[in-house]
């Protein structure tokens, strides 16, 4: 069963989460600031800090714009709440924000990679999560591509062998892009760990391409 959430219009202050609010939205169309970290010989991932500027304006319109969905899923014959929120756009041109078209151009553009949709996800505090997986219904081909744009409160966010081995942690700051690729959802999984200390919202901005989504 699914049921729609709209979350309170009241936010925190703005500035007392990203700093200051009177940023103008911009994307950095150049990545400069990427850094490439090598996961293995076939596996990657990209870290770019402050790739959005005024991201506060396009979390705010997204935490108090999108219709949130919380899902149950059924596991071991028990009904359990998907602890986090989710929103998808098959079509980017149904996205409730034209910012976020900005974002799809200029990813397909450095990336080569059409992308034409987009789920999200809301974490509402510290105790909402999500476990270790592989993108696997958006990635079918050996090698994918996944941008990930952070909004919100700094969350951790784990990768890891999916044979086993050590994680890595990385924690993204509202406006940072972090950007799996190669055989990242065939090799690796990730997860966002609970952490109940934490009592602001995240939303992650996951983008789409059908075109990965199909078998080679």
């Amino acid at each position: 069963m699914n049921s729609i959430t709209r979350l309170p219009s009241t936010v925190p202050a703005q500035s007392d989460l990203f700093g200051s609010s009177d940023a103008e939205f911009s994307i950095d169309e150049s990545f400069r600031s990427a850094r490439r970290f090598d996961l293995d010989a076939h596996s990657w991932i990209d870290i770019v800090p402050g790739w959005i500027s005024g991201a506060s304006l396009l979390y705010e319109q997204l935490r108090n714009g999108v219709p949130w969905l919380e899902h149950d899923r059924r596991m071991f014959n028990q009904v359990f709440r998907e602890p986090r929120m989710t929103a998808v756009y098959k079509h980017v041109a149904d996205v409730p924000d034209a910012r976020l078209l900005e974002a799809v151009r200029a990813l397909s553009r450095h990336y080569g990679v059409e992308y034409d949709g987009m789920w999200m996800n809301l974490y509402r505090n510290g105790q909402d999560s999500t476990g270790w997986h592989r993108d696997h219904g958006s990635c079918r081909k050996l090698d994918c591509i996944v941008p990930v744009l952070t909004l919100g409160t700094i969350r951790r966010f784990l990768i890891k062998p999916i044979k086993g081995g050590r994680s890595m942690t990385f924690k993204p700051s509202s406006g940072d892009l972090v950007v799996m690729g190669g055989r990242a959802q065939q090799d690796w999984v990730h997860c966002v760990p609970k952490e109940p200390e934490i009592d602001g919202t995240r939303i992650s901005v996951n983008f789409m391409s059908s075109a990965q989504g199909v078998r080679d």
